[in-house]
Order: structure tokens, then C-alpha cells, then sequence
């Protein structure tokens, strides 16, 4: 099994400015909104790998809840961010704890967005993200809430992906409405990396549209 270890702090804004010259289509928008249906459709049209970051703050969550971890211990927070691995087949281990299953239960959609506000987690986070990406010769499409905002700035393509909160309630099944606006109101109010429309977005509003049909004009704007 292979799988991508953690570099211990941030790259330099240099290596994120590489991506202009490669193949970096970075995704981002709120829960329910279509990022990992149109990632994956994406990622087999293109032949590139794909990333999920969110998932990486799930498994930080989810094994935080499997110990006990108080949500607002940062320092344990931040001890199981740098022992966080992303497999090759894209499963997350923390310090070699295979956390996948965990990933949506109730209880982690409800803890990960106090993870994801922790900013010296989103430190250990993004400089991961980073560091897959140059494993990949900066070629891969990652999904997220900052991808196109902080991690990647300079992607080659940058979308944001939005739809009604009555779809993506349907599409979060699991959640529904109220935990939908919950995380919303989170997400883009939060102090370390908001989810915003980034400068030179894209937006694309999913709403009553197939995941063929909206992968097929993002490929559009890559001619």
C-alpha cells in the first residue's frame, strides 16, 4: 500500500504558483452541492487522480470522536492531523487507523466542522494537500471549501459548485436541511479559510442537472 505522508508545515505560496503551468482543477461549494460526483466523472474523463479533502477532515474528526478527543483539545487535534495518511486508493488512515467507515455517521458530519475551523489543522491539512499534488506532477482534481481560495490559487481551472438547499438536502439524505444550513453558516463564517467564491471561479449551480451534463461543460472550458 502506498500512501502520501505528512509534511510538517506549509509549502511556500511558490509551489502552489506552479499550477498555472499544469493540470490542477480545483473544486469547491458547499455540502450536497455535486463536488465528488462531478470530481470522480472528472478525474475518469481526464485519467488524473482525484482528492477529496474533505474526507481529511472527516477522518481527523472521526478518529478524534473514536478516542474521546475533546473537539476543542487542540493540541490532540493537531496530533492526529500529522499522523493523518491518504492512501492510493484514497482511504484515510490516522496514525495507521483506518477511519473510512466513519467518515458520514451522524456524529462526524456533526464534528467536522469544528475540526475544519481549527487553523493549525488546516495548516497540517493543506500542506498535505499540497504534497499530493506534487507526488502527482501537479495534475489532479481536488474538491473542498478552500481548494481554489488557498490551496491551489493559481489552479489551471477553478469552479465553484452551488446548488438549491432543498437538492442538496435530497442529495444529503443523511443530514437534511438543518444540518445542511448548519454547515453552511459554519463554513463561510468561519476565521481560517471560509468557503468562498474565489477570484476566477467558475460558478456552476448544479440544481435539476446530471452529473454527465455538468461534466460535460466544465470539460468545455478546458479547450
Amino acid at each position: 500500500m502506498i500512501s502520501y505522508l505528512l509534511e510538517p508545515t506549509l509549502t511556500t505560496s511558490e509551489d502552489a504558483q506552479q499550477v498555472g503551468e499544469n493540470l490542477i482543477i480545483a473544486i469547491d461549494g458547499p455540502a450536497g452541492a455535486g463536488k465528488s460526483s462531478v470530481a470522480k466523472a472528472l478525474s475518469a474523463q481526464l485519467n488524473i487522480d482525484r482528492l477529496d479533502t474533505g474526507s481529511m477532515y472527516r477522518a481527523v474528526a472521526a478518529a478524534a470522536l473514536s478516542h474521546s478527543v475533546d473537539l476543542h483539545d487542540f493540541e490532540r487535534l493537531v496530533a492526529l492531523s500529522r499522523g493523518l495518511e491518504v492512501t492510493s486508493e484514497g482511504r484515510c488512515l490516522v496514525h495507521g487507523e483506518d477511519v473510512s467507515h466513519a467518515l458520514r455517521d451522524p456524529e462526524t458530519n456533526t464534528a467536522v466542522s469544528v475540526v475544519a475551523a481549527t487553523s493549525e489543522v488546516r495548516t497540517i491539512l493543506v500542506a498535505l494537500q499540497r504534497s499530493w499534488a506534487r507526488n502527482r506532477s501537479m495534475a489532479g482534481v481536488i474538491e473542498g471549501r478552500d481548494i481554489a481560495s488557498v490551496v491551489f490559487p493559481d489552479a489551471r481551472l477553478k469552479i465553484y459548485l452551488t446548488a438549491s438547499v432543498e437538492e442538496r438536502a435530497r442529495r444529503r439524505s443523511d443530514e437534511g436541511a438543518a444540518s445542511i444550513l448548519r454547515r453552511d453558516q459554519v463554513d463561510t463564517s468561519r476565521t481560517a479559510s471560509p468557503l468562498v467564491l474565489a477570484d476566477g471561479s467558475r460558478e456552476l449551480d448544479t440544481t435539476g442537472r446530471s452529473i454527465a451534463d455538468v461534466t460535460s461543460e466544465i470539460l468545455s472550458w478546458l479547450q
